[in-house]
């Protein structure tokens, strides 16, 4: 076992955009940062790997808000990685294409104009519910101060004074603007950004995530990692650390509350400060459940994480299949926000499919990548086994024989898309939920963390500070998920440790 003897400000536990984002800021204010890595690889769902010489992302596959002065943008641009970034904006006319049951196609525009435009010209007679549609997600994001970097204005309507704003469900409010089945579906079908389901997803949620891609959609060239290596960099060269395989195990106390944390490989790191960037129940039992409340144990084991998935990961043939410059949300089913919980029989029932930009990007794509809703109880069998790049308790051909036979349905899905995609095929791969949960840390591989339900919105929402003094978390469980929300998640917890509205302002003028 060895002891550092530096006791730093902060240490940080888990490398993904949330506590990265806050390393940085922190750093960038003096402080002395560590962050601890469990895996081979930083970034949490910004994760990459290589297969056939075609980097595919893991987690990550567009990002939204990175147009000039939006409010991802800004804080890529104050935290000093925006010029580092290789970005690829999507299709102004259409940056998701909906394609419903029966075949038939609707794009999503980029900007809310471009957005009503298109729906205009596919639903004359929707107009009115368009625009409702379109209004109200403005409406619900300036109910969210930090989202727009302000700051919280009593004066204001705002979430926070009216938590009941919260309640509004997703699936109800557009069905009451319009019983147009086909209007309905396409207005919430890139609903696999929030696993949108019709009888729990809150109005906020799509708002919050809808109106980022409208203010901007892009693809990371190679790969998301390259976020998380600039975040990187810049951490070091602001004297800040990350070290990998560096898995936190348990908490270190003396009478005055936690003053260090001990890792797998028997290293231990003292800090005034802690930061968790993973999920709460995680945060738990790394610092020992016997110092929380009984009551807050409770809750967390009562709360739901959101479904997790089966990702397929195609290598193409040079030339033969298009270089799609949107995404597609394919649907088997009527109705698009009923498809989180399937039927195994008729599954993949939804799909996300994407061609991912190279370097010389040209009209041919070089792989493509489809995600599938799945619930881990597919793959429960083996929740025994464990398997990363660094440790490997390997699966055995059972699991192997069922990755080939979801890989096989998912690509007969695409053929009913694309009739001739198998001939442009190089390699097949696959994730599934045992992937997730063991690069990612979720107990069942969850894609976004714990579930926003509408009928129990209050039990759901977490806190950045912690019942222990010097312990907080960060990341997408604190306001919302995905790129943007994890790093507002860290602008919230930075908050109890720097100057809010100094901290809103440079990053509003950066």
């Amino acid at each position: 076992m060895s002891t550092a003897s530096k006791i730093y400000d902060f240490v940080i536990i888990g490398s993904g955009i949330g506590g990265l984002i806050s390393a940085v800021l922190l750093a960038m204010e003096g402080k002395s940062v560590m962050v601890l890595e469990k895996n081979h690889q930083i970034g949490g769902s910004l994760q990459v790997f290589s297969r056939d010489k075609r980097v595919f992302d893991t987690g990550v596959h567009y990002i939204g808000s990175l147009d000039e002065g939006e409010n991802l943008y800004q804080i890529f641009k104050y935290v000093g990685i925006l010029d580092d970034l290789n970005m690829y904006r999507m299709g102004d006319d259409c940056y998701d294409l909906i394609r419903l049951a029966d075949g038939s196609s609707f794009k999503h525009g980029q900007g809310y104009e471009q957005f009503k435009k298109g729906l205009y010209t596919d639903f004359p007679d929707e107009k009115e519910a368009i625009d409702q549609f379109c209004d109200k997600l403005q409406e619900y994001c300036s109910y969210f101060p930090l989202y727009n970097l302000e700051m919280y204005d009593p004066a204001k309507k705002n979430y926070i004074d009216s938590p009941d704003l919260l309640t509004l469900s997703g699936w109800d409010f557009v069905t009451s603007i319009t019983s147009n089945k086909k209007m309905q579906s396409v207005l919430l079908g890139n609903g696999h950004l929030y696993a949108g389901d019709y009888k729990r997803t809150p109005f906020f949620v799509v708002a919050l995530i809808m109106n980022s891609y409208l203010k901007g959609s892009y693809r990371m060239v190679d790969g998301g990692s390259q976020i998380a290596k600039a975040l990187q960099k810049r951490l070091r060269q602001l004297g800040g650390e990350v070290l990998k395989h560096q898995e936190v195990i348990g908490a270190v106390s003396d009478e005055q509350g936690i003053v260090a944390v001990s890792t797998k490989v028997g290293d231990i790191f003292h800090g005034k400060n802690f930061i968790s960037n993973v999920h709460p129940r995680q945060t738990v039992k790394m610092f020992g459940e016997e110092r929380f409340r009984p009551a807050y144990m409770k809750r967390l084991e009562n709360l739901k994480d959101t479904v997790s998935s089966f990702m397929l990961y195609l290598s193409l043939e040079e030339d033969r299949f298009p270089f799609l410059n949107h995404n597609v949300y394919a649907y088997a089913n009527d109705n698009v926000w009923d498809s989180v919980e399937y039927n195994s029989e008729t599954w993949p029932q939804a799909m996300f499919i994407c061609t991912p930009p190279s370097k010389n990007q040209n009209d041919f794509a070089t792989s493509l990548s489809v995600m599938c809703y799945m619930d881990f109880s597919e793959v429960k069998r083996w929740e025994s086994s464990f398997n990363t790049v660094s440790i490997s308790d390997g699966r055995d051909e059972t699991y192997h024989a069922f990755k080939k036979r979801k890989e096989e349905q998912v690509i007969c899905k695409l053929e009913e898309i694309y009739p001739d995609i198998r001939s442009a095929i190089k390699g097949v791969y696959s994730s599934t939920p045992l992937t997730y949960r063991d690069y990612i840390g979720t107990e069942n591989g969850s894609l976004y963390g714990i579930e926003k339900d509408v009928n129990t919105i209050m039990i759901s929402k977490m806190h950045a500070k912690t019942k222990l003094p010097n312990v907080y978390q960060t990341g997408q469980n604190l306001v919302f998920h995905g790129i943007l929300g994890a790093s507002i998640g860290a602008l919230v917890t930075c908050f109890h440790f720097l100057d809010e509205k100094e901290l809103i302002e440079r990053i509003k003028s950066a």
